[in-house]
């Protein structure tokens, strides 16, 4: 198999499970060697890197709170100096703080845009002073930013939406440095937070016109390939693996 990313670092934001764990996982398989940051999962977080070591790949973990812009940056160092140099950012943390538009509070509003949208930010500030040519920047985002069937999304929608401008405007910002920036847009994913056998499923699956929910690794392969060489052309971009959810 050809590894597309071989001498390549990158670091995924939240990566101990679900869709990050399975990019990691991806990344690794292509050659990078690959940090993830995690918070409350450090269980997860070893097994994971240990599987990607004893598959012949170089994983390490880094504990990160993804509210905490300070931990955010320090992580990006913190990659850097343990493996040497950065290629890749996966912003993939995240949170869904749903709830009824009079139930939020401050504190549950502030936590969800910091994780959801500032830590995007400031990982990529971050990250940008150690990139060079080739260099990548790929945020998760969510479909939900176009498209939201239920009530209580409010401020998931606003944060994902927020990622999907900020993409837009670096891309204008940094391409003459060679770096490509872009949002991956997931539909229904079965994952421990929102299984496809969940209390929301039967409602959520009514509105995806493929009939399934997608999995981790149909997100992951998108990310390996907009990571590589040639996905040079490709920045700016909101691309959708929603299986026709917004369609």
């Amino acid at each position: 198999m050809e590894h597309t990313l071989s001498g390549k670092v990158a670091i995924v934001t939240g990566g101990s499970r679900g869709i990050g764990a399975a990019i990691a996982r991806a990344l690794a398989r292509q050659g990078a060697a690959v940090a993830i940051t995690y918070n409350a999962s450090a269980d997860r977080a070893k097994t994971l890197t240990e599987d990607i070591n004893a598959e012949g790949g170089q994983a390490i973990a880094i504990k990160a709170d993804a509210a905490d812009r300070h931990a955010v940056q320090a992580a990006v160092e913190e990659t850097v100096r343990r493996l040497g140099r950065l290629d890749i950012l996966v912003n993939n943390a995240g949170v869904i703080g749903a709830g009824p538009i009079e139930e939020i509070t401050e504190d549950g509003y502030d936590n969800t845009v910091a994780v959801n949208l500032h830590s995007v930010f400031f990982a990529s500030q971050a990250a940008l002073r150690h990139m060079g040519g080739g260099g990548r920047i790929i945020t998760i985002g969510s479909i939900n930013a176009d498209r939201i069937h239920f009530p209580g999304g409010t401020v998931y929608a606003l944060t994902k939406a927020g990622v999907a401008g900020f993409t837009r405007g670096l891309a204008r910002e940094i391409s003459s440095r060679g770096i490509t920036v872009n949002t991956i847009q997931p539909g229904p994913v079965d994952t421990e937070m929102n299984p496809k056998d969940g209390p929301f499923a039967a409602s959520t699956k009514a509105f995806i016109a493929a009939d399934r929910y997608g999995t981790a690794d149909e997100v992951a392969s998108l990310v390996t390939y907009l990571a590589g060489p040639d996905a040079a052309y490709i920045t700016g971009a909101t691309i959708n693996v929603d299986g026709g959810y917004a369609a």
